[in-house]
């Protein structure tokens, strides 16, 4: 069968039509963006990220905060009676949540205030360890021989540790130490508030760390026989080129979910050994301080301790869900 003259010209110009006229490729995108266009779909992520921000709008403006409802550190003469622990009202146009029993501190103001010192061990803490577990698991499982067991000797050193036993041993040593140079015994204030932070960020930090050297150790080893990693090292690339250009971007994933992970266990943390007395130190006003102060007026003054238990609980969970949805969305098998 012959093709009439023309034919052949008109077919390859209707089908250059229709490719025209049809969808256009799609562009290539990053296992990044991909993670990024999934988180935006997720409503709870979204809710949750709402939620953070304004916790975290609220550390930092805590003290514009503050002078907008016209509440201050300073306790009420007035209200201050040492001899009961009922409060003398539950809220008024100055107090929005009450005052302190006892004490007459406002209730608003040590709220406000304490969201920030959770949200900085938390963070900087989580940081922190996120830098030491890195180098270290990247160090043990690209290098390996003595190096490798090395790290692993003091990684499962460190696990063997009781937490919580260490954790008040350490305070009190600290505070001894660094808090009075002197045999009396007397420490400022502010220099224990700042020790008492110190260490409750070292105490996180050295026990947090091995457990992700552990997990980067692991994916590391993974990744050192792949080819693109054998293909830089015959190329004769340096082991610093190797380990923070090839290897580290391909454990972003891992470490996102890591750091989202490890604050809102931190600041959980926090709360509970502030609960116990061993955490953050007066003057630094924590929720877990107020916890622990809010026991013996909780049948009589509820709001006293449900405004910061529910205030840990909804950051912890918001943080928490947050991770969730990022390790979810930085995992290509699974689909919310």
């Amino acid at each position: 069968m012959s093709i009439p003259p023309g034919a052949e010209q008109t077919a390859v110009a209707e089908g250059e039509d229709i490719a025209l006229e049809g969808p256009a490729p799609r562009e290539g995108k990053s296992p990044t963006q991909i993670a990024l266009e999934r988180l935006r779909k997720d409503k709870i992520a979204i809710v949750c990220l709402v939620v953070i921000t304004l916790f975290v709008l609220m550390a930092i403006f805590q003290t514009q905060i503050t002078n907008i409802v016209g509440v201050n550190a300073q306790p009420d003469p007035l209200l201050i009676d040492p001899t009961t622990t009922l409060p003398p009202f539950t809220s008024n146009s100055d107090h929005p949540l009450g005052v302190e029993p006892q004490t007459g501190r406002d209730l608003f103001y040590m709220w406000v205030h304490g969201a920030r010192p959770s949200l900085l061990v938390g963070i900087f803490a989580a940081t922190m360890t996120l830098i030491i577990g890195i180098t270290m698991g990247l160090l043990a499982g690209f290098l390996g021989g003595w190096v490798d067991r090395v790290i692993s000797w003091w990684v499962d050193f460190l696990l063997s540790l009781p937490f919580l036993i260490m954790a008040f041993a350490i305070v009190p040593i600290a505070m001894a130490r660094f808090g009075s140079p002197d045999a009396s015994g007397f420490i400022e204030d502010d220099k224990r508030a700042l020790i008492g932070m110190a260490s409750l960020i070292s105490i996180l930090v050295i026990f947090g760390w091995p457990s992700l050297c552990r997990l980067i150790r692991g994916e590391v080893l993974s990744l050192r026989e792949r080819e693109f990693v054998q293909a830089s090292r015959a190329l004769g690339a340096p082991s610093r080129r190797v380990l923070f250009k090839e290897m580290l971007p391909n454990l972003l994933g891992p470490i996102i979910v890591n750091y989202t992970v490890m604050i809102p266990a931190f600041i959980s943390i926090e709360a509970g050994l502030s609960f116990l007395g061993i955490g953050l130190q007066p003057p630094t006003i924590s929720w877990g301080q107020t916890i622990a102060s809010a026991q013996s007026s909780f049948e009589t003054y509820p709001i006293y301790m449900w405004v910061p238990t529910i205030s840990i609980a909804l950051l912890v969970l918001a943080l928490s869900l947050f991770g969730d949805a990022v390790s979810d969305a930085f995992n290509p098998q699974t689909r919310r």
